[in-house]
C-alpha cells in the first residue's frame, strides 16, 4: 500500500467517498470551538503570542473532513486557513500595541459554521521613538528636517514634535498623521538661541488612545541671520513731483552669499539684485507716494526694510463741471475746467495751459465751453493741464465727466386702467409720459382733497394711482395729473376731460320697477298678461330676469339694449296667480331686484255668469225656504192656538163626534185623502181675541201625520172602547158654550200600551183624569170651516 503512487491513492478516496454517498447522506455536527491565548492573554509588548484554534466534530465516518479557520480581531479578519487538520495556531511574534483587541476564531464545514468565545489581548507598553535632525544649528527661519520613528511599532500612528526653552516646558510646534511608523517633515525656528526638540506618538485602538513616551531631546542653536537690509531714499524731505528720487538697497556685514535683493511698492518690484545691493532712480510722480520694501532674500529666510515716501503735487488734478446739473435737451450748459492746489514757488498760474475734451477729441484750448444740449452732444468730457517747469513738462487730466442731456417729460395722457369705469366704484388711473427721461414724478390732483404721487425710475414701470369711486361721468374733469422729470422745468398737465372721450362709463342699474300689462286688478282667466321690467337708470346692454314665487327657476332671461325688457304670459289661467318681481343686471355686476307684485286672476265672463245664475238660484231656493218657514211657523202658531183643548171637570163639557160625523168631516175633502191636510179660516180678529181670553197658554201640542184611506160609505165604521174623538168648545160672550170657528178634530187610536201608561200615569196624579190626553201616537186632525159664519 506504501507503494503505491498518490494519484492512485486520491482515486480511491474519491471511490470510497461516492460509494459512502450511495449509502446514504453523510452526517456531521460542530460540536465545540476554541481559541486559546498563550503564554497569556495580557502580555507586555515586545512578546511572542501564539492563538490556537481547536475544532471538535462528530460525523458518521467522512473520511478527510475539511476546516476552514478564520481568525479576527474586532471583526476584521488577520488570518484564515482551510486544513483536514481540526486546529490551526497563528502567531504574534512579537506582539505590538497595535495587537491589542478582541480576538475571535469562526470554524466552517461545508455548510455549517461555528464561532469561538472571544479572546481579548491586552499588549502592554510602547515602543520609545526616536528624533533625528539633519541640522542642528540652523539660522534664524531656516528649514532643516526632522524624522521622528518607532521602527517596532505597527498601525497609524500619529507624531507630535515638541520645542522646550531653558527652564521651560515642552511646547507642541507640529503634529502628522501617517499609515507607518515614521514621520518626516520641515521645520525651522525663529526664536535666537538654543532650545529642546523632542516628539513622541500615539495609536488609536478599539479600546481607546495609548501614547508613548517622549524621545531623547536633541539640542539645537538658531543662529542669528544678519541679511536685513538697509533702504535709503534721496530726497527724503520735500518731494514734489518732477524731482529725482534715488532708492538704495543692500545688505552689508553678512558672511554669507547667494543672498538676493528686491524694491517692491504695493506688491509689484520695481528692481531686483543679486549682489547683495542695488540703486533705483525715477522721477517722482503724483502717484509714487507710498512704502517702498526693500527685501533681502536667502534660500527661504527674507529679511525686509520699510520706508515711507510721500510726494507733493505741483498742482492738484484739473476738475471739470457742468452748469447746470440738469440738463436738458435744447438747454444750453458750460463746463468748466479748474485746478484748485498750485505751488506758486515752482510754477505760475500763466504757466498752466487748459484745453477741453469730449471723447478724447480736443474741443477747445480754454478753460470753459459752452454749447446747446441735444443727443449729439452726449458723451464723456475730459480737461487736461499742461505746466511747463525748467526741468519737467507736466500733464494731468481730471476724471470723466459723462454729459447726458435727459429728454423733456412730454404731456402726459390720463386713462383709466382697463378701459372701464364703473360709476358708484372705486377705479384705478394711469397717467403716462410717451417720453421723457426717467425718473419720471406723476401726481394726481381729484375730488375730495385727492393728492397722490408716484415715482416712476425703471422702464416698463407704471404711475397707477387708486381713484374714488365717482357717481356721474363729469366727476372725471376734476382729476388733474402732473408729470415732471425736472425740478427747474414746469410740470406737464393732463385734465380728466379726456377720459370721457377715451374711457367706456358704464353705470350701474336702478332699482327696476315691475308693471303688468293689463293692469293688476284686469288680469282675468283666458286672457294674456305682460310683465313689463324697467329701470330708470343704468347702461345697456342690460339682463331682464322675471320670478315667479310659486313657479321654480326663472321664467325668462331676456338681454335689452334699452331700459325695459318684457315678458308675457299666454291663455293666463288659475295657477298664474301669486307673486311676481324681476331683476335686472348690466356689465356693472350689480344685482337689483324689483318689488313683489300680487296678481290675483279673475275668472272668466262665463264662468261668472254660471256661478250668478248659481247664486241666483241658491237666492230664490233660500227666499222660499225662509218664506215657507216662516208662514209655516205663523200657521203652526195660529193652530196650536186653535187646538188647544181646555181642560173639564167631567166629561159631560166635552163634546163627543160620532164616527158619522167623522166621516162626514173626512168627506169635506175628498182631494186631500192619503197626506196631512191642513187649512185655516180666520173669521175675524173677534173670535181670534175670543180664542185668547177664553184659552189659557199650554205647551203645544204634538202632532203626527199618519197615512188614511178614504173613507168606504158602503162600510160603517166601527166605534171601539179605545177609539176617542175630542172636540174643543169655548164659551160665548154670554157664556154659552158654541163650538169655535174651525173644530178640530183628532182621531187617536191608544193602543194597550197607551192606555196602560195613561192609567198608570193618572194613578199618581188625582187631578188628572183620563179626559185629558197628552201623547197620541196616531192621530188624524182635520181643520173644519165654519163658510156659513
Amino acid at each position: 500500500m506504501g507503494s503505491r503512487p498518490p494519484s492512485l491513492l486520491l482515486l480511491l478516496i474519491i471511490v470510497l467517498h461516492i460509494l459512502q454517498c450511495a449509502r446514504g447522506q453523510s452526517s456531521y455536527i460542530i460540536d465545540t470551538v476554541g481559541l486559546s491565548v498563550l503564554p497569556s492573554r495580557s502580555v507586555q509588548s515586545g512578546t511572542a503570542v501564539t492563538f490556537r484554534c481547536q475544532a471538535s466534530v462528530s460525523h458518521n465516518s467522512i473520511p478527510h473532513l475539511t476546516h476552514t479557520f478564520q481568525i479576527t480581531r474586532d471583526d476584521v479578519l488577520i488570518h484564515s486557513s482551510t486544513t483536514t487538520e481540526d486546529s490551526v495556531v497563528y502567531e504574534l511574534n512579537p506582539a505590538r500595541a497595535a495587537d491589542s483587541g478582541s480576538y475571535e476564531c469562526r470554524v466552517t464545514v461545508k455548510d455549517k459554521s461555528k464561532a469561538s468565545i472571544s479572546q481579548k489581548l491586552d499588549v502592554a507598553g510602547l515602543q520609545i521613538p526616536s528624533l533625528y535632525l539633519n541640522n542642528q544649528s540652523p539660522y534664524e527661519n531656516e528649514e532643516f528636517v526632522a524624522i521622528c520613528s518607532a521602527p517596532e511599532e505597527k498601525g497609524s500612528l500619529i507624531f507630535q514634535f515638541y520645542q522646550r526653552f531653558r527652564n521651560g516646558e515642552p511646547q507642541r510646534i507640529k503634529r502628522l498623521a501617517t499609515n507607518g511608523n515614521s514621520s518626516e517633515t520641515t521645520l525651522k525656528l525663529r526664536h535666537i538661541g538654543d532650545c529642546f526638540l523632542s516628539c513622541d506618538y500615539e495609536i488609536n485602538l478599539v479600546s481607546g488612545t495609548r501614547r508613548s513616551n517622549s524621545s531623547k531631546e536633541v539640542q539645537i542653536i538658531v543662529k542669528v541671520l544678519n541679511i536685513t537690509p538697509i533702504m535709503n531714499v534721496t530726497p527724503y524731505n520735500d518731494v514734489f513731483e518732477g524731482d529725482i528720487l534715488e532708492v538704495i538697497c543692500k545688505v552689508v556685514s553678512s558672511p554669507l552669499k547667494n543672498i538676493e535683493v528686491f524694491l517692491t511698492k504695493d506688491r509689484r518690484i520695481r528692481k531686483q539684485a543679486s549682489a547683495m545691493a542695488l540703486s533705483y532712480q525715477f522721477t517722482a510722480q503724483e502717484g509714487d507716494s507710498g512704502e517702498f520694501v526693500c527685501k533681502a532674500e536667502w534660500g527661504n529666510v527674507q529679511k525686509e526694510t520699510y520706508r515711507t515716501i510721500t510726494v507733493k503735487e505741483l498742482f492738484s488734478k484739473p476738475r471739470l463741471t457742468v452748469e447746470p446739473l440738469d440738463i436738458f435737451e435744447g438747454d444750453r450748459f458750460e463746463l468748466t475746467c479748474s485746478v484748485s492746489i498750485y505751488v506758486p514757488d515752482k510754477i505760475s498760474n500763466e504757466t498752466m495751459k487748459f484745453s477741453i475734451y469730449k471723447d478724447n477729441v480736443k474741443l477747445t484750448s480754454a478753460d470753459t465751453y459752452s454749447t446747446m444740449a441735444h443727443r449729439d452732444k452726449n458723451g464723456n468730457y475730459t480737461c487736461k493741464v499742461y505746466v511747463a517747469s525748467l526741468m519737467h513738462n507736466f500733464v494731468k487730466e481730471s476724471p470723466k465727466l459723462v454729459i447726458k442731456a435727459k429728454v423733456p417729460v412730454s404731456k402726459p395722457v390720463l386713462s383709466v386702467v382697463g378701459g372701464m369705469l364703473f360709476l358708484g366704484k372705486r377705479f384705478q388711473l394711469l397717467c403716462h409720459s410717451q417720453s421723457g427721461t426717467l425718473p419720471i414724478t406723476y401726481n394726481l390732483h381729484g375730488p375730495n382733497g385727492l393728492n397722490e404721487q408716484r415715482v416712476v425710475t425703471k422702464m416698463g414701470e407704471k404711475a397707477i394711482f387708486n381713484a374714488p369711486a365717482i357717481h356721474k361721468s363729469s366727476d372725471l374733469n376734476n382729476f388733474l395729473c402732473h408729470a415732471r422729470n425736472g425740478q427747474a422745468r414746469p410740470p406737464m398737465e393732463a385734465w380728466g376731460i379726456q377720459l370721457l372721450r377715451s374711457t367706456i362709463i358704464i353705470e350701474p342699474v336702478s332699482q327696476p320697477v315691475l308693471t303688468i300689462l293689463p293692469s293688476v286688478a284686469d288680469v282675468s282667466e283666458g286672457h294674456d298678461m305682460t310683465l313689463v321690467c324697467s329701470v330708470q337708470s343704468g347702461s345697456p346692454p342690460i339682463n331682464f330676469t322675471w320670478y315667479h314665487t310659486e313657479t321654480a327657476g326663472a321664467l325668462e332671461s331676456q338681454m335689452s339694449d334699452k331700459r325695459e325688457g318684457s315678458h308675457s304670459v299666454k291663455n293666463v289661467k288659475g295657477e298664474d296667480g301669486g307673486a311676481y318681481y324681476c331683476v335686472s343686471t348690466n356689465a356693472a355686476n350689480e344685482t337689483k331686484q324689483s318689488r313683489k307684485v300680487m296678481i290675483r286672476v279673475k275668472l272668466a265672463g262665463w264662468k261668472k255668469g254660471l256661478i250668478a245664475a248659481f247664486c241666483i238660484l241658491i237666492i230664490l231656493a233660500l227666499i222660499l225656504v225662509i218664506t215657507f218657514k216662516t208662514r209655516l211657523l205663523h200657521f203652526k202658531r195660529k193652530s196650536n192656538a186653535k187646538l188647544l183643548v181646555k181642560s173639564a171637570s167631567t166629561k159631560a163639557e166635552r163634546l163627543s163626534l160620532t164616527q158619522a160625523e167623522v166621516n162626514e168631516a173626512a168627506n169635506v175633502t175628498p182631494g186631500m185623502m192619503g197626506k196631512s191636510i191642513w187649512s185655516e179660516h180666520v173669521s175675524g180678529s173677534e173670535s181670534d181675541d175670543q180664542i185668547s181670553a177664553i184659552v189659557p197658554e199650554k205647551q203645544e201640542p204634538e202632532y203626527t201625520e199618519v197615512q188614511t184611506r178614504q173613507a168606504d160609505p158602503n162600510r160603517v165604521p166601527v166605534k171601539q172602547g179605545t177609539d176617542t174623538v175630542y172636540s174643543e168648545v169655548r164659551n160665548s160672550q154670554q157664556g154659552v158654550p158654541e163650538p169655535a170657528d174651525g173644530v178640530s178634530v183628532e182621531y187617536a187610536q191608544l193602543n194597550h200600551e197607551t192606555d196602560h201608561h195613561s192609567d198608570h200615569s193618572n194613578h199618581g196624579d188625582p187631578s188628572v183624569n183620563g179626559d185629558h190626553i197628552d201623547e197620541v201616537d196616531n192621530s188624524v186632525s182635520v181643520d173644519i170651516a165654519n163658510h156659513g159664519e
